[in-house]
């Protein structure tokens, strides 16, 4: 079972609450602390830039970099590449003591621990004021606005990596399937394709760590609810019984079509079984297709969104969208601005998703020719831009929400999986420090 957290809850939002409060109160001086107002600037000599996944996208950045320099000349941009992990506390640092960039890679799940230190500009005039507007995703643009839990937007959106589901073409032929569009279409595929005695499954179950992100996805997607809390926002629909049914019939998967082994098994063990041709069917998002043409090449798998519902709508649960912040405290804002509108561009935002195999939040480049060579990405923005897709928005900036959907809430999962937790007691008990967290992060923002 997973226990309340009220006091971890509590501690985390006093904890963020009391580093504003300090750091506004050190003052509106412009040194990178909390509260700085910082400047329009020039509008040109030198600005920084956070790269929050450092090593990954460097090249691609420092292309797009010059990029800019080169259309802007009296513009210097010094990049500063960051590891993905050690970015939330090189922001948290910064905002303490100094020393922010003043243009910062910040993904949906950093914004709200950034946005609560009030270290970033609202950016929804700046958006209405330049040629961006109209030309950014709405659900990419709706995801970060979520993410930071206030009606204003801090990040403009860069790319997103959509849960997707691979499944090997050449078993589903042998099989004498179609493809798995439905999700009436998915179990019957995952029943068929599985032969236990020759160690053939139809699908692999992720019981191991990330489990709860795709069973919400799974959940959601089956019982076509589509939005995380009630009209009132205060009690969560993760435990309503259309979800409840769903994971039921999902887990029921378990040991049936799946192997046993999926209890423990991390993604890097399930993408090996699937691309030995053990699993027929796989789930995970955009980040692994490179992996399984390296593996496959091209004719022995293809990556779709997830399935559809029998009305041809389709439900899926947030993925983090990677975007750009303006950090308040820079004295430079008018050049540093000038780069976020240059690399939400067409032609850059074009290079930097085809480079890193993500859909584009620009409109504009998700209609560029490469997509139709990047078949699983070219799909994955037809999704979100077709108008059918409903997507979820998880509450990321929830203080407590990576620990109550991870390590508060996998080993739970594992029980349901074994038959020792009910799916219903499960969510249940999800849904009540869900609903807890809800109330203390309201009580904090709007009390």
């Amino acid at each position: 079972m997973i226990k309340p957290r009220n006091s971890r809850l509590a501690a985390a939002i006093s904890l963020v609450s009391a580093l504003a409060l300090t750091a506004t109160a050190c003052g509106d001086d412009g040194s990178g602390m909390t509260g700085a107002k910082g400047a329009e600037g020039p509008g040109t000599g030198k600005i920084v830039f956070w790269d929050e996944n450092g090593g990954v996208r460097t090249a691609i950045w420092k292309e797009i970099i010059a990029d800019f320099e080169k259309a802007n000349p009296d513009i210097d941009v010094q990049y500063v590449g960051i590891a993905s992990t050690e970015a939330q506390s090189k922001y948290d640092t910064a905002i303490q003591g100094g020393g922010l960039p003043d243009v910062g890679g910040v993904g949906a799940a950093m914004v709200a621990g950034i946005t609560a230190q009030d270290a970033l500009e609202p950016l929804d005039d700046r958006i209405a004021e330049s040629s961006l507007k109209g030309k950014l995703n709405e659900a990419m643009v709706e995801n970060v606005r979520s993410a930071a839990g206030r009606d204003e937007l801090y990040t403009v959106p860069i790319s997103a990596t959509n849960g997707v589901l691979y499944y090997r073409t050449d078993l589903f032929e042998k099989a004498g399937l179609d493809e798995p569009d439905t999700w009436d279409e998915f179990y019957g595929a995952a029943a068929k394709l599985t032969d236990k005695k020759k160690n053939q499954f139809g699908y692999t179950i992720r019981g191991g760590p990330g489990s709860i992100a795709q069973a919400l996805d799974a959940m959601y997607g089956q019982s076509g609810i589509d939005s995380f809390w009630d009209e009132s926002r205060t009690r969560t629909t993760v435990n309503d019984s259309k979800n409840v049914a769903a994971l039921e019939k999902y887990v029921g998967l378990y040991k049936k079509s799946t192997p046993e082994a999926d209890l423990n098994n991390d993604f890097t063990k399930m993408v090996a079984q699937f691309d030995s041709g053990g699993i027929a069917m796989l789930n995970h998002n955009l980040g692994s297709y490179q992996d399984h043409v390296s593996s496959l090449g091209t004719d022995k798998f293809r990556g779709i969104p997830q399935p559809e519902l029998a009305d041809g709508t389709r439900v899926m649960v947030s993925n983090p969208v990677s975007g750009l912040g303006l950090l308040k405290s820079s004295e430079n804002k008018a050049a540093a601005w000038k780069f976020i509108e240059f690399a939400a561009s067409h032609a850059s935002n074009s290079k930097f998703s085809e480079s890193a195999g993500l859909i584009p939040a620009n409109k504009e480049a998700a209609e560029d020719p490469w997509l139709d060579k990047a078949e699983t990405t070219k799909l994955g923005a037809e999704a979100l831009f077709s108008g059918n897709t409903k997507i979820v928005q998880l509450p990321y900036y929830l203080p407590d929400w990576n620990t109550l959907s991870k390590a508060d809430s996998e080993p739970g999962f594992q029980k349901v999986m074994l038959g020792k937790t009910s799916a219903k007691d499960f969510l249940d008990t999800l849904a009540e420090n869900l609903d807890e967290a809800q109330a203390e992060w309201k009580e904090q923002h709007q009390g």
